[in-house]
């Protein structure tokens, strides 16, 4: 076999890849509508024999102090873009370094993209890929069910996947009764699960979910689109 004819196989093969993760993205897309999305960090975890705290609750079963800080706290223009927050993007972008652009260039879309569809490690292709995948998501599902995906994937912990696993790990109660304050601790601990305990928050993160409680009174009049 010629050079030229290993390079084209490979080329095929990779262009059929390519396709199946597209049909991959745009079926289960579809298919999470009705049936709880898993990630590919609980994948991740099955396939090596590792345990998953997880329990799939509908948004309107968690509190909604708990959406409205992790939309306050992650992605404040949540309601308003369609998926991407290009302004954002482009402000962070033009600030990365050589490891690729930070979690503070990604909307709420693009990391329930990233947790579905993607692996976890910063990167320049990765970010790129989560923008058409979180586009077509914002295209077919709503503002809520967006929120019920992501605050049910999250990781929260080693192994703590999900609201519901993370309220009963951390406050011993369901996510439906978590108080303002906690909430605030728990979206606080997002962009560092494994460090950052909910229940045991250190000063520094004490401090982040205090301030994070101020903004959520101010963005409450922009969260229209998390109400039922």
């Amino acid at each position: 076999m010629t050079v030229t004819r290993i390079f084209r196989r490979l080329v095929q093969i990779g262009l059929g890849l390519i396709l199946l993760w597209v049909g991959a993205v745009f079926w289960l897309g579809l298919l999470y509508w009705a049936v709880p999305p898993v990630s590919t960090l609980m994948l991740g975890r099955w396939l090596t024999l590792q345990p998953v705290e997880r329990d799939f609750v509908r948004l309107d079963e968690i509190s909604p102090s708990l959406p409205l800080a992790v939309m306050t706290a992650e992605d404040s223009r949540f309601c308003d873009h369609n998926g991407v927050d290009w302004d954002a993007l482009w402000d962070v972008v033009e600030a990365a370094d050589e490891d690729g652009p930070s979690r503070g260039a990604s909307t709420i879309p693009m990391q329930v993209a990233k947790n579905l569809f993607l692996w976890p490690s910063r990167s320049y292709v990765r970010k790129g890929l989560e923008i058409p995948v979180a586009l077509y998501l914002d295209l077919i599902w709503s503002k809520r069910k967006m929120m019920e995906v992501y605050l049910n994937i999250a990781e929260w912990g080693d192994g703590v996947f999900g609201a519901e696993a993370a309220a009963q790990k951390y406050f011993r109660k369901s996510a439906k009764n978590l108080t303002r304050q906690e909430a605030a601790l728990m979206a606080r601990a997002l962009p560092n699960p494994l460090v950052r305990n909910p229940a045991r928050p250190r000063p520094g993160h004490r401090a982040l979910a205090g301030q994070l409680q101020a903004r959520m009174e101010r963005a409450a009049p922009f969260s229209d689109c998390l109400k039922p």
